[in-house]
């Protein structure tokens, strides 16, 4: 299964009062139009030459110039350690080096030779200086050097660096600084926010960072912290996506947050919004952030009966009887919850689940009284639910049908399709959902109950259509049932969509 795509970039926050205000009427400035545009044109091309002469000469000037000021800040913290007014021009000066290797980002083809100079331990090392302001500014200078905009189509000396910045344990000391940061200050804030930006880029440049970072540091528990935070804020935003990234492709992590009470908190989190909706579009995002760590949760089968023991499942039901913003995500982590994990299934039975979403899919097979009883809610107000299902297979049996006359056209039109990519693009005209519901209605089926078979085919017959076509989506999902879940388990799935299509 998947979860959701996670390539999005946070605008940046607010700097805040302390950033630099900008000029009023009221502030005794007057606004002319007599703007010398020479004066322009000459800074427009003074910039612009700034950026083209960044080369090798440059880098080992700025790398000399940075070495040369972070000594002098050394030697006058040492020889003024009860004077700081001593040593604070130095440190001046080395804010201002720091913001000149900004500049390298505008070259990235040079990161390698930045690293064979050896000066990434100093940069990195300068996240513990007991300056939190020079801290910080290292922290801008590694947001802009690893940048996904920095780094396009320069993958191989993007890999130098951050193996270089990993190596010289960046992860453990970009935590470590922000741990020291206040939230309340608005600078600090930035820095903050800057800090899980450069995590989500190393991340993106070298997966493995995921882990490494979840090993290594606290992050994940700080993480925890701020999605616990009951009122909405920015920082609690991108905590929740930056969660959901370091979640989604490793099982390790999953697990991982599972021991440290996890779920419980990701529970605690959505359960805000089980009878209101967000108040503005990026709080949305954060919601569905979370549901998004939530099904990630849900995969290693630990964190199933935590979810269950927390009474998650119960949880979820609350949100969809609500018919609120988070609807849809919550019948999907019941579905992540209930795939290969019976007592999930019986839970949601035994709690009435089947009256508020009876069309939603069990991955465990129910016997006995509780399939009777999922059974019964088809025949319900004169089977009802099998006319609403049946509404659903004819109109995403018209969305594929109209897909595949469209991809044969294109073939009469001398464009060359293969049959994966012809398969792709019918699943995203709806042929996934079709597929579903053929498979409900093969339960349905092998349930023997002749007033169901009778209404199913009765339905079919006003469409034109037969038993054969349903028999047909149910073998081509039976031939491309892929093995995410493991061999035996989609050997499993096989012999039952073999055993719909037999009783059909």
């Amino acid at each position: 299964m998947e979860v959701s795509n996670h390539a999005r970039k946070r605008k940046a926050i607010d700097a805040g009062p302390n950033s630099p205000p900008s000029y009023r009427a009221s502030d005794g400035y007057e606004p002319t139009n007599a703007v010398d545009l020479s004066l322009l044109e000459e800074l427009e091309k003074s910039s612009h030459h700034q950026v083209e002469a960044v080369d090798l000469k440059t880098l080992k000037k700025l790398v000399l110039s940075f070495e040369r000021r972070l000594r002098d800040n050394i030697a006058a913290r040492l020889k003024y350690v009860e004077n700081p007014e001593k040593f604070a021009d130095s440190e001046v000066d080395l804010h201002d080096e720091l913001q000149k290797l900004k500049i390298l980002a505008g070259a990235p083809e040079l990161y390698p030779e930045l690293v064979a100079s050896n000066t990434v331990p100093s940069i990195v090392n300068l996240l513990s200086h007991e300056n939190a302001d020079i801290a910080n500014d290292v922290v801008q200078l590694l947001q802009d050097l690893t940048d996904e905009d920095a780094l396009e189509d320069n993958d191989e000396p993007a890999r130098v660096l951050v193996d270089a910045l990993v190596e010289n344990n960046v992860l453990e000391l970009l935590v470590q600084n922000m741990n020291r940061l206040s939230e309340g200050d608005p600078d600090e804030a930035a820095a903050i926010y800057a800090t899980l930006t450069v995590i989500e880029n190393l991340v993106e440049v070298k997966p493995a960072v995921a882990e490494m970072v979840c090993e290594r540091t606290k992050l994940l528990r700080w993480l925890v912290l701020k999605i616990k935070v009951r009122d909405f804020e920015g920082i609690k935003q991108y905590a929740s996506e930056i969660l959901a990234i370091l979640l989604q492709n490793s099982t390790a992590n999953q697990k991982r947050l599972g021991q440290m009470n996890g779920v419980d908190a990701v529970l605690e989190g959505v359960a805000m919004y089980k009878s209101k909706d967000p108040k503005t579009p990026d709080e949305e995002e954060m919601l569905e952030n979370l549901f998004d760590v939530l099904c990630c949760l849900l995969m290693p089968l630990e964190n199933k009966e935590r979810f269950v023991n927390a009474e998650g499942v119960e949880l979820m039901i609350i949100i969809m009887k609500q018919k609120k913003y988070a609807y849809g995500s919550a019948i999907r982590a019941l579905d992540f919850a209930m795939t290969n994990y019976p007592p999930a299934c019986e839970r949601f039975v035994d709690v009435m689940g089947l009256k508020t979403a009876f069309a939603a899919f069990m991955a465990g097979i129910l016997r006995g009284s509780r399939r009777d009883r999922l059974l019964s809610k088809f025949v319900e107000n004169e089977y009802e639910k099998i006319d609403r299902l049946m509404e659903l297979y004819i109109r995403y049996s018209d969305r594929v049908r109209s897909e595949a006359e469209r991809l044969d056209q294109l073939e009469l039109d001398d464009l060359e399709l293969d049959e994966d990519e012809k398969y792709n693009r019918k699943l995203e005209s709806g042929l996934y959902s079709l597929q579903l519901v053929a498979v409900i209605l093969g339960h349905i089926w092998c349930s023997e109950h002749s007033g169901m078979r009778a209404r199913i085919e009765l339905l079919l017959k006003q469409q034109k259509l037969s038993k054969d076509d349903v028999k047909e989506i149910l073998q081509e999902y039976h031939d491309n049932l892929g093995d995410v879940e493991g061999a035996e388990e989609k050997e499993r799935g096989q012999a039952r969509i073999q055993l719909f299509i037999s009783a059909m």
